[in-house]
């Protein structure tokens, strides 16, 4: 989630403010109560001897289902002391943090736990626009490829990056795999529906028609593949050659856009809007990103040191990420700011290495951050020796790039692991199962960028802004079910290689997919019998489809309806 691109300058900048001030008040709160908050030791483990030592991932979800059980937020803290049932997937253990350091004030932990929150859909969202997506379109222009390829891979994987990053680490976790298709599902059914059905009605009055070659093609080629998806849903189970497959209708769907793109999609659209089918315009939305950078003062009226406040206020999300990225675009270029960032970046990911292991000897962790550094260092040396105070390099570009690039799903990568964590966690503490929070609020907070962005497109961009934005809505959400899932599955197939991996059935998940492609089909019936215009019934239909959906998937969740022999993925 980053900055809404129709805020103004100021609001976007109170946004940012906000945002930094509550990752100060997180940390703080945090560091203030685990120095002065005393536990008592956990000597008596009364109460909660039927926690038993979990020995599968199974036995560890019930056990940590379990705890809730107990009577109190101190016997709570006793249990993920003294034997943690519930071990984070991210690096933080929040539920730890919330029992521990804030059971007796649950209020405020709730506070602090949801601004972290934001922190975290900011810093995912923020961190692909700024820095992902700059180096994918960088690169683009490097390997000179055309505005249609260039949309359908670099461009379309910075679009969906926030999407397929956090589908990637909660299908690979464990215990986390419903989260992730839910995540996945439910970011599908948000965009297709309650984007499209948006955009629909604040056009219906200009009656913008779309193409309708370019529009079928996505929409049949998305029903492909659900009902691929589908399939092996009820196969239960997939081998490697079954994931890559899934993986490579991606790359049919590339080449059906390219011919289509060559041929000119019909006789009905010019070749512009075909090619606006997937180049969605990452470039449209870093130049209204360019007055609000991080790191940036306000332009107040006030005082000088007024105005250094608020630059040091919004230092620590922007230093973190800015010396460990490489940057190379003229705007953002600063020789002192690169040479940090090729020091600290391999240093940054043998820290990484190192905290994969729960105690790692002293050995390797002396050999891990001697190589980093000493890689660190030989980067920085050769980037002093080759690079100017004024300008970024214009030659060997590529390293730059690539660095970037890595660092970028770096940070994307671990932040998503936070994230999916914390769902994972605010489902115990607060009683909603994590494939809802999955469903709705990581979904939610995925595409509400996508909401915002494309609707003002829409409104702004005229008939070919119609045409990117309805395109979009379509193209986005086929690349991260076969990017992000495929990658997730290819991954669990390789580990488990030969034997295939097994995909428990979820009834509750056939019948989100179900509204998914009732959606889909009522476009697809919809807008060709109404001339291919946006208006108001295809925009109703789709959000009465979306509405009905969660609610559905609520009212089950809460137990008024519940299907029988579910087990979760």
């Amino acid at each position: 989630m980053a900055f809404p691109y129709s805020l103004s300058s100021s609001q976007r900048k109170s946004c940012l403010l906000f945002i930094n001030l509550s990752f100060l008040l997180v940390i703080a709160a945090v560091s203030f109560t685990t120095h002065f908050k005393s536990n008592p030791p956990p000597k008596s483990l009364a109460g909660i001897n039927a926690l038993q030592q979990p020995t599968s991932a199974a036995d560890h979800q019930l056990d940590c289902n379990e705890l809730q059980s107990l009577p109190s937020p101190n016997s709570k803290c006793i249990a993920l002391k003294s034997r943690n049932p519930c071990v984070s997937q991210g690096y933080i253990d929040y539920l730890r943090i919330f029992y521990c350091n804030f059971g007796e004030l649950p209020l405020l932990g709730h506070t602090l736990l949801l601004l972290w929150l934001l922190v975290l859909f900011y810093l995912l969202g923020n961190t692909a626009s700024d820095y992902f997506c700059s180096s994918l379109e960088d690169l683009s222009r490097l390997l000179k490829l055309s505005p249609t390829i260039a949309g359908v891979t670099l461009l379309s994987l910075g679009n969906g990056a926030p999407d397929v990053f956090a589908s990637i680490v909660s299908l690979a976790g464990s215990g986390t795999r419903d989260i992730g298709f839910n995540t996945m599902v439910g970011g599908a059914s948000f965009v297709t529906c309650v984007v499209v059905g948006t955009i629909s009605f604040l056009v219906k009055h200009r009656r913008i028609r779309v193409s309708r070659g370019a529009f079928i093609r996505d929409v049949c080629f998305f029903i492909l593949v659900l009902g691929s998806l589908i399939m092996t849903m009820l196969l239960g189970k997939i081998n490697l050659w079954g994931a890559i497959g899934f993986s490579l209708m991606y790359v049919v769907y590339v080449i059906i856009v390219y011919i289509s793109y060559l041929y000119g999609c019909g006789s009905d659209t010019p070749s512009s809007s075909c090619e606006s089918g997937l180049s969605i315009p990452i470039l449209m939305k870093k130049e209204r990103d360019d007055d609000v950078e991080e790191g940036q003062p306000f332009n107040l009226r006030e005082s000088g040191p007024f105005r250094l406040t608020i630059s040091i206020v919004e230092m620590p999300l922007y230093l973190t990420r800015r010396l460990t990225i490489p940057v190379v675009c003229e705007r953002r270029w600063s020789k002192p700011m690169a040479i940090a960032s090729v020091i600290l970046a391999p240093i940054l990911l043998s820290t990484l290495w190192v905290a994969q292991y729960e105690n790692p000897r002293f050995e390797t962790c002396v050999l891990v951050y001697g190589v980093g550094s000493l890689i660190g260092i030989g980067l920085g040396v050769l980037a002093f020796l080759t690079t100017e105070e004024s300008s970024p390099p214009e030659k060997c570009l590529l390293p730059w790039l690539a660095g970037g690039f890595l660092m970028s799903v770096t940070w994307s990568y671990i932040t998503a692991q936070e994230l999916v964590a914390l769902l994972v966690s605010l489902g115990y503490v607060f009683g909603i199962s994590p494939s809802i929070l999955g469903l709705t609020v990581l979904a939610w907070g995925n595409s509400l960028s996508d909401l915002i962005t494309n609707s003002t497109m829409a409104i702004n961009g005229g008939a070919e802004g119609v045409q990117v934005a309805i395109s979009g809505c379509y193209a986005g959400p086929i690349f991260n079910v076969l990017f992000g899932l495929g990658l997730s599955l290819i991954g669990s197939c390789w580990e488990s290689y030969p034997e295939p991996v097994s995909i428990s059935l979820d009834p509750y998940l056939l019948e989100t997919l179900g509204f998914l492609l009732a959606g889909l089909v009522w476009g697809l019936v919809v807008l060709p019998r109404r001339g291919m215009k946006l208006d108001g019934v295809l925009g109703g239909g789709l959000l009465v489809i979306y509405l009905l959906s969660v609610s559905l998937r609520l009212v089950q969740t809460s137990g008024s309806l519940q299907f029988l022999d579910h087990n979760s993925l």
